[in-house]
């Protein structure tokens, strides 16, 4: 048993990188150990963080992919939502229940604004009313964001995400996670570090440029120990999951221009003659993410035809209706009344115009809230026009598709090999071995 537990959320990871990366090999030196992990169906980032955080699946906690329709309101969120939306215990909530002085720090992981962990940072831009966007991060304690700001500056939330992503966003992070740990003391702290997958994407899996990168990430996770260990952290049981993998892609698909040449997709104009899709009037619509899509079907006499449509899409390798959606563990009321996963080799994007000068104008632009689904073409902007290129052609990897094979399963590194009872472990595994450390039972 070891007074503090970290666990660290590495997108992109693959076993066969940890040569390149020293300081967390030695991690798993001596007494430590590396596992396959397999993230469940989808994996993509906020259900798999749901998988890793509450030890169950989507069709428990409710988080079915990075956004969500609101059938209700007729309204798509993507990336904004908040923690309530997951419909299960979290770590944090069990431990606290079991022990309240076993605090909890959580660091930049998604859909964690307003959870029930002691301390938290997350990024939480300030939308003013002209449109622009200030710098600002959602912290709890509410002062503590002034405190690192005053120390560290700003968030570099445009080294996050889009064709300005780099690794000061990673430093900012773990610069303030060891001043967290200095003041706090947490018992357990989950900490997401995400540059890797995105150099995959813009790059390839395999390209030089993420060779790089892994040594930069590397040098962040060596900060990271020696900072926790300064802030006398020193009996700290390390565990490094890798939420998913990527894999090369040389296909996309268009559900929305499909489903729109069958007259399903109502569109709007937003004065200047750019196209605007209705979500809410739609009698079905994709909204995508990487490799799997979730169709929304209106009027439920209408999912067989539009079934029929998009197994026309050559680049769909399954595609399940209502109850089948439990084949990958999606049966949930949030999700799609159609379920699509690409095949291996392709992704969705959600293009609905024909023409690209009928494109909305937020498709040229780094907008993740505005698109109805995932936009990996953000990453390739021109930045002299500050314009987003209309050509999904440029993404080099994704995920999403399910980790049936070795060469989609992640790794699960421990500083202490006694903490895993199995040689393989899945994400919904991960929560045990941290309730294990504590002393609580592994399913609470």
């Amino acid at each position: 048993m070891h007074a503090h537990v970290v666990l660290l959320s590495i997108p992109g990871l693959r076993a066969g990188d940890l040569s390149l990366m020293p300081r967390l090999s030695a991690l798993n030196a001596g007494s430590g150990n590396v596992v396959p992990l397999t993230p469940s169906f989808p994996c993509v980032t906020c259900p798999v963080q749901a998988n890793l955080t509450t030890g169950v699946t989507p069709e428990q906690h409710g988080v079915i992919a990075n956004g969500f329709f609101w059938r209700d309101k007729g309204e798509v969120e993507m990336w904004t939502a908040w923690n309530d939306v997951i419909q299960a215990p979290q770590i944090w909530d069990v431990l606290h229940q079991h022990d309240e002085n076993l605090t909890s720090a959580v660091w930049f992981p998604l859909l964690c604004k307003d959870a029930g962990a002691d301390f938290i940072c997350t990024p939480a831009p300030i939308h003013n009313p002209d449109g622009t966007e200030s710098l600002w991060c959602y912290t709890r304690p509410q002062e503590l964001y002034q405190e690192l700001l005053d120390k560290l500056g700003h968030f570099p939330l445009m080294n996050f995400w889009g064709p300005l992503a780099s690794m000061k966003s990673a430093d900012w992070i773990v610069d303030s996670a060891c001043i967290a740990a200095a003041k706090f003391h947490p018992k357990f702290s989950y900490i997401y570090l995400h540059h890797i997958d995105n150099v995959a994407q813009k790059f390839g899996p395999d390209s030089p440029q993420v060779q790089s990168s892994y040594a930069d990430m590397d040098a962040a996770i060596g900060k990271l120990i020696d900072g926790y260990s300064a802030a006398g952290l020193d009996d700290v049981l390390w565990l490094v999951a890798s939420e998913y993998v990527l894999t090369e892609v040389d296909s996309v698909s268009y559900p929305n221009r499909l489903l729109r040449d069958a007259g399903f997709l109502t569109l709007g104009d937003d004065g200047e003659g750019r196209e605007l899709l209705n979500v809410a009037r739609s009698q079905a619509w994709a909204l995508v993410d990487h490799q799997f899509a979730h169709v929304f079907v209106r009027d439920a006499a209408n999912v067989d035809r539009v079934a029929a449509v998009l197994r026309e899409d050559p680049q769909v390798e399954r595609l399940l209706i209502g109850d089948q959606r439990a084949d990958v563990g999606m049966n949930h009321e949030r999700s799609g009344e159609i379920v699509l996963i690409s095949k291996p080799n392709a992704w969705f994007a959600y293009y609905w115009w024909l023409d690209d000068t009928k494109a909305p104008s937020f498709a040229r632009t780094v907008d993740i809230h505005q698109k109805p689904g995932y936009d990996p073409v953000e990453l390739f902007i021109d930045m002299p026009t500050r314009q987003t290129p209309l050509d999904p052609t440029l993404v080099k990897a994704s995920h999403g598709y399910p980790a049936d094979d070795p060469s989609r399963k992640g790794i699960f590194l421990t500083s202490d090999a006694s903490a895993l009872t199995a040689d393989e472990i899945s994400d919904i595994d991960v929560p045990s071995v941290i309730y294990r450390n504590f002393g609580l039972p592994t399913t609470p």
